[in-house]
């Protein structure tokens, strides 16, 4: 009994009883899920909710209450405080892998996930098809949200009209679109995802905006503005030298650019994890201190919001963003339903369900913050008021 007991004082500590009353309380079917959890730690937890050996009814409740104490496992007093908890360190204490990623498997790993296929995302994001965390600062609905976001893009980095704007990891070109549409610029969108490509371009269709199946490795021309909105997740700490190159070269001599991406607050299990296998495959987080350091010898800082670290009392704009995908994806399931039967050996409902979820209890427990950093060419120092 040596793992339930382990896994047991974790949850106690995080105010989960098994097979307890609360709707964040974990119901356990299955007596090998704490050998399995013990052993593989975070894709133990995922891959036996895809088999079916565990549930919960509030899943992101559950995992927002663990996330809130592997948080503090470093903190010494909070140690002291439990020392019970040291039974579960093999939770997090995996070992440690990183590969380096090639052009290659970029494009392999980005088809993985965003060419699942466009119905899918249809039925689970915003009219314009924005695949990133909405700006719920005076927003009371999703469209609201995301829209509110793609103009805080548009001013921050002070379009104008006739500007040539270049977007790294386009999508399906929500932000070009609304760009050209309110500020009136000429744009060129990248992705490695066919099915973003086709429909990207039916829905920029009548707007000066070039969509390319293209790795931004591959860009050679100038650019007044670019953009990159949830793709530095998928560069990996290798890589970041060579963006931040890449940017620099591709900005003319008064060029901003804007980077939207989800940060790590540290990198508590270095094995590889469920969401990297079966959902984000070559996916890291950065840190602050790397972004930081790869930029610096190109491109200078001239503002870092962080959101949802504004003074305001308010869910995480990042946790209200997942939770509406996620009822938009419950609502619409049995539409899509059977394209996606045979996928992920039959599972793929719980396995999205689980993605999402743990997603959003993860940025409700505060695991993982939003940065959009604005910078420009270090050669060319402007004064820059941060815009909110």
């Amino acid at each position: 009994m040596r793992a339930k007991d382990a896994i047991k004082a974790f949850a106690d500590i995080a105010g989960v009883n098994i097979n307890g009353n609360n709707p964040w309380d974990i119901q356990v079917y299955n007596q090998r899920f704490y050998d399995r959890l013990l052993m593989d730690g975070s894709l133990g937890l995922g891959e036996s909710y895809m088999d079916g050996w565990w549930d919960c009814e509030q899943l992101d409740e559950f995992i927002c209450r663990l996330m809130r104490v592997a948080l503090r496992l470093r903190e010494p007093l909070f140690m002291l405080k439990h020392p019970q908890i040291l039974r579960s360190l093999p939770l997090f204490l995996k070992k440690s892998h990183m590969a380096a990623s090639k052009a290659s498997d970029e494009l392999r790993n980005v088809s993985y996930h965003y060419d699942l296929g466009n119905d899918l995302f249809e039925a689970m994001l915003d009219k314009r098809m924005v695949y990133s965390c909405g700006y719920w600062r005076n927003a009371s609905s999703l469209d609201e949200a995301q829209e509110a976001k793609l103009d805080l893009i548009c001013r921050k980095i002070h379009l104008q009209p006739g500007m040539r704007v270049l977007d790294i990891g386009c999508g399906w070109g929500s932000f070009l679109k609304y760009a050209s549409e309110h500020y009136g610029i000429q744009g060129v969108g990248i992705t490695l995802a066919e099915n973003q490509v086709e429909l990207a371009r039916k829905l920029c269709a009548g707007l000066p905006i070039e969509i390319r199946l293209q790795n931004y490795r591959d860009l050679a021309e100038k650019f007044d503005r670019i953009v990159s909105v949830g793709m530095f997740e998928h560069v990996r700490p290798e890589n970041y030298s060579t963006y931040m190159t890449l940017v620099a070269k591709c900005l003319t001599q008064d060029g901003l650019t804007l980077l939207h991406t989800i940060g790590s607050r540290g990198r508590f299990n270095s094995g590889q994890s469920w969401h990297e296998k079966y959902i984000f495959p070559g996916g890291m987080l950065p840190l602050r201190k790397e972004i930081a350091k790869a930029a610096f010898p190109f491109l200078k800082i001239l503002d870092w919001h962080v959101f949802g670290e504004e003074g305001e009392v308010r869910p995480h704009d990042y946790y209200r963003t997942l939770m509406v995908w996620y009822n938009n994806f419950k609502r619409n399931w049995t539409k899509i339903s059977e394209n996606y039967q045979d996928k992920a050996e039959g599972k793929f409902y719980r396995m999205w369900k689980y993605y999402l979820l743990s997603c959003a209890g993860s940025f409700r427990a505060g695991a993982s913050p939003l940065w959009q950093i604005v910078l420009s060419k270090c050669e060319y120092p402007r004064i820059y008021t941060p815009v909110r």
